[in-house]
């Protein structure tokens, strides 16, 4: 198993570079494990609180539930993922069956920050952006997916988003076994990527 870690600020383009990845690759032969599947839950606490989590620091994050799945998986044992709502900032009683398979890719913005986890990654990528582009991502994907309004977006951005990805983000950097400027765009840097697990899979 070959276990790749992709992280990188909010709205940086990770997604796009684990989509172009995986279209690459053969089919069936990559799971995509989330960090967003894995915040603590918080259905004990009333939603106007849950509403001002945190989601850009590490204590938001089950790292110990995250770790013991993939060692589950790396076992050859099937897992199941917890799925989470940004609507009501709890998890959801669904869970998704994920079985092991060849490429297992963990994808997310505090990914590196955990010293078990990062362990167990075989490559770690960062994925990084100008700071503009990742705000306008973020401004669209927040109001589209998670039902926020523009200043809210913002206000969240400038009070938590930012000072996080100073804090704790960008610092991960240097863990990175490859830096993957311009995000899903770096069509290079995607087929490095993409050589370097082919091989990888050959030899398994």
């Amino acid at each position: 198993m070959f276990i790749i870690g992709i992280a990188g600020g909010t709205g940086s383009g990770k997604t796009t570079v684990v989509r172009k990845i995986i279209d690459n690759l053969p089919p069936h032969s990559v799971a995509v494990i989330p960090q967003d599947s894995y915040y603590v839950d918080s259905g004990h606490i009333p939603l106007a609180e849950r509403q001002k989590i945190n989601f850009d620091h590490p204590s938001s994050l089950e790292f110990p539930l995250l770790v013991k799945h993939i060692k589950a998986l790396k076992a050859g044992k099937a897992i199941e993922q917890p799925t989470y709502s940004y609507l009501t900032c709890t998890r959801n009683t669904e869970t998704v069956n994920v079985k092991p398979t060849k490429v297992i890719i963990v994808e997310g913005i505090l990914i590196f920050t955990d010293g078990p986890l990062r362990d167990l990654m075989d490559i770690k990528v960062y994925v990084d952006a100008e700071p503009d582009d990742r705000l306008s991502r973020v401004i669209k994907r927040d109001i589209e997916e998670r039902g926020r309004v523009v200043e809210q977006v913002l206000e969240r951005y400038y009070e938590t988003v930012k000072p996080m990805h100073i804090q704790f983000i960008e610092p991960t950097k240097r863990y990175a076994d490859i830096i993957v400027p311009q995000g899903g765009n770096n069509s290079v840097a995607i087929n490095v990527l993409t050589t370097i697990t082919k091989e990888r899979l050959a030899l398994q």
